[in-house]
């Protein structure tokens, strides 16, 4: 048993050791002996390759504003532990997750002394089901790689949503669209609906199979509901929604138009989960869509000079990056500090980023999958890059007067990028 959060800590550090193992029969048994607290929740279940992070906090955002208590479980945290679990606006405290994993441990141990050691992530997956079940009116559970062998796809959902296909995890989801398609289709369950973002033919036809097996409806962008640009205006990107005859003005703060496909997605499961019989105001809605901002999606960090953090962490997600990076800032300088796994595709990443800046600084970053920045150095053809050994020193080398500074590459990278960043200001 666990005496202080420290502790706690020091436990999920040690279960670093089982790495990855896809599957569910370890999540299954660890929630059976905790009483299966994943059938006591009405929940929505959200995967796809980018976009899950934003259209979880529209939605989430959307549904307090209406008077529901949220909770959200996510990975990776930007927090540390405690950050992948979050009610409303906070993340749970560390005595609360002290008093969790003390409930939880037994089960653990079962667990253990049966040869199906529970890894870390599906740890705090049992846990955030655990305090969902006595907590909170709705949870939204973000998938932590893929779907269907996936930890987090462990519960029937009352609402499904992919909001792309690209390839990522190529490692453990294959090399293909349609590969990656199928992992991702996996968490569409028999009669509940599932939302689609745009995507590929390839994949949207494995998806359309998983929706036909199973016997649901579908709704996707670009077919069922539709959205279209119109001006920005201080800051925000207005842009209407339609679906049928329905017709809406909505916003975001958020830049890049790929925001703008994520509110979208959301306020279509706002639409789904109305006619569940949730009492679902569509001004308040719209009001916290246009509210709504996202820790290290594009995020401003500091202004004198603008620091901007995006957590761009695949090929599909540097693309989104530069477009957003090419319409909005073009009028400075640009320079960039990357870091990332070392299991990404890193060299297609450093090509795609070379010739956007003036200069592109590679660095590294604490945790044990974090590439080295000789790596990096090495993989990248951009004229004028520049390394650095860790990351603080590359932030410690901003020149305020030289322009705009971006800084993408894997969320872990950007969470440690975001505290440092935060404590020093």
């Amino acid at each position: 048993m666990f005496e202080s959060y420290q502790q706690t800590e020091a436990f999920f550090d040690s279960r670093k050791s089982l790495g990855i193992k896809p599957g569910l029969d370890r999540i299954y048994s660890l929630l059976d002996l905790l009483g299966n607290p994943q059938t006591k929740i009405r929940a929505i279940h959200i995967a796809g390759t980018n976009g899950k992070g934003s259209t979880v906090q529209f939605i989430k955002n959307a549904l307090q504003a209406n008077g529901f208590r949220i909770g959200v479980f996510s990975s990776p945290s930007l927090t540390g532990l405690t950050g992948h679990v979050g009610i409303d606006d906070t993340f749970i405290s560390e005595e609360v997750f002290l008093d969790l994993c003390n409930e939880i441990y037994p089960a653990i141990r079962q667990l253990d002394n049966r040869n199906m050691s529970p890894t870390e992530f599906e740890i705090i997956t049992a846990l955030a089901f655990l305090f969902f079940s006595k907590t909170v009116d709705i949870a939204i559970i973000e998938a932590g790689m893929g779907g269907r062998e996936d930890t987090t796809n462990c519960f029937t959902p009352a609402l499904s949503i992919i909001t792309n296909v690209a390839k990522d995890h190529t490692q453990f989801l294959g090399e293909s669209l349609k590969e990656i398609a199928y992992h991702k289709a996996g968490i569409i369950k028999k009669h509940v609906p599932v939302i689609l973002g745009e995507m590929e033919l390839e994949a949207l036809e494995v998806m359309e199979t998983e929706i036909h097996d199973k016997k649901t409806k579908s709704y996707q962008l670009g077919d069922s509901f539709t959205y279209k640009l119109a001006e920005k205006i201080a800051g925000t990107q207005q842009f209407s929604w339609r679906k049928d005859n329905e017709l809406h003005m909505l916003s975001v703060q958020i830049l890049g138009e790929h925001q703008v496909k994520n509110a979208s997605i959301a306020f279509m499961a706002l639409k789904l989960l109305s006619e569940t019989g949730l009492k679902v105001n569509t001004n308040k809605s719209i009001e916290a869509i246009k509210s709504t901002r996202v820790p290290g999606r594009f995020e401003i960090i500091q202004h004198n000079p603008i620091i901007v953090l995006d957590g761009a962490h695949n090929p599909a997600g540097i693309d989104t990056f530069l477009q957003t990076v090419t319409v909005n800032y073009n009028e400075k300088p640009k320079h960039l500090i990357f870091s990332a796994f070392k299991d990404k595709d890193l060299e297609t990443m450093l090509n795609k980023l070379s010739g956007y800046f003036e200069t592109i600084t590679v660095t590294t970053f604490q945790h044990p999958r974090a590439a080295s920045a000789e790596d990096l150095y090495r993989l990248t053809q951009a004229e004028t890059k520049r390394i650095a050994t860790d990351f603080k020193t590359a932030i410690k080398q901003i020149d305020p007067s030289d322009g705009n500074y971006f800084i993408t590459g894997s969320l872990n990278f950007i969470a440690q990028v975001r505290e440092y960043l935060l404590s020093h200001n």
